[in-house]
């Protein structure tokens, strides 16, 4: 039974919460800032340290085996990656239900944009999230009146981007290694660098972390079997983004284009058809494997496709940052130094990098060409 002063803490922090919530928003906001205050502590309150939780003999020995590898990626995050030693996932709470929020994202009928809502640390992001799905649905279904593509989708982890200790969680807890310490390297990242109303940015540095990281990891812990399945799993990531990609952009060209609205929802339709027929080519590919089925499952819109940029359109050039500057520490310099820029300025940058990369892998791949003995 909890202490009348971890009570009182309890009314205080979520009194507080509201106040604060009023003040930043207003009435009309009020509910949405109350409930992330209410679903952020009772993350907060529930989490134990993960050395709690190893020492008590009513702890899962599956848990604790999950725990101990937690905490040997969490070490090899600040000794390998140079990635925050805070008190981020280090804690650790149960939850009962499979994501700890559901984000809402949305975007017009006939416009992969998506609408994009404003907060006062993370700046404007294009999702809104909740934490209970029945909230979010709701959500969801007031923008779908008014005639918005929407899409919401559970999330299993997010970052508080250092202002709060982010536990570990039962809804990523059980990952495979290798996704446990992406996901980790993924959330810790975004507390190195965090630009206000840049996605793409973000999410392109946080994901260019967690790649580089993963293979790290896997060749100081994993063995030939862990690897070998990662890297499947990587190709067929890699296919799917693909086949994503390229009916986005079929998609942006025809709203792009001067057809009637009746024509640009037609072909909408039938490029949407072709993704679905893209996928099940995709699956003959991959021996049957379903792990994208559930993507699959829904009515699928804009909306889906929307954050298919957000992490992909700014990746090639956060690599050849990373291959550029040889050593992680130098890396983030780089990057907080380019976060300092213009917006337009600094994706360019990033552009740039890729080409060039490309180029040098084009000449030196054609000069393997031209070797002695190379296989035509």
């Amino acid at each position: 039974m909890r202490s009348l002063s971890h009570l009182k803490l309890r009314a205080r922090y979520l009194a507080t919460a509201g106040v604060c919530a009023a003040l930043l928003a207003g009435c009309a906001q009020f509910k949405y800032y109350f409930q992330a205050a209410q679903g952020q502590y009772a993350l907060w309150s529930d989490a134990r340290p993960v050395d709690d939780w190893l020492g008590d003999p009513a702890t899962d020995p599956k848990l604790k085996a999950r725990l101990e590898k937690a905490k040997l990626i969490r070490k090899f995050a600040v000794k390998e990656l140079g990635l925050p030693d805070n008190s981020s996932y280090k804690n650790y709470a149960p939850l009962n239900r499979p994501y700890v929020l559901w984000n809402v994202v949305a975007t017009p009928e006939l416009s992969l944009r998506p609408i994009q809502w404003c907060f006062p640390i993370a700046g404007c992001v294009s999702y809104r999230g909740y934490y209970s799905k029945a909230d979010a649905e709701a959500f969801a279904d007031e923008l779908r009146k008014e005639g918005n593509d929407v899409q919401v989708g559970g999330v299993p982890a997010y970052s508080t981007l250092g202002w709060l200790s982010d536990p570990l969680l039962s809804t990523f807890i059980n990952h495979s290694d290798a996704e446990l310490a992406k996901l980790i390297f993924h959330e810790l990242a975004h507390q190195v660098v965090y630009v206000q109303g840049d996605s793409k940015f973000n999410e392109a540095f946080a994901t260019a972390v967690e790649e580089a990281g993963v293979e790290r990891w896997l060749d100081l812990y994993g063995n030939d079997a862990m690897r070998e399945a990662y890297a499947r799993y990587n190709t067929r990531r890699q296919d799917f983004m693909n086949l994503l990609v390229k009916h986005r952009q079929m998609l942006a060209d025809n709203y792009a284009g001067k057809a009637s609205m009746k024509k640009k929802r037609e072909e909408k339709a039938r490029i949407f058809a072709s993704l679905h027929d893209g996928y099940k080519e995709l699956k003959a590919s991959w021996g049957g494997y379903n792990g994208y089925d559930r993507f699959f499952a829904e009515s699928l819109n804009n909306a889906h496709l929307a954050s298919v940029a957000t992490y992909n359109d700014l990746l090639p050039g956060f690599r050849a940052l990373l291959l550029k500057e040889k050593a992680f520490p130098q890396f983030y310099v780089a990057v907080r130094n380019m976060s300092n820029l213009p917006s337009v300025e600094r994706h360019d940058r990033l552009h740039e990098l890729a080409r060039t990369m490309a180029q040098v892998n084009e000449t030196t791949t054609a000069a393997a060409a031209r070797e002695p003995g190379a296989v035509n």
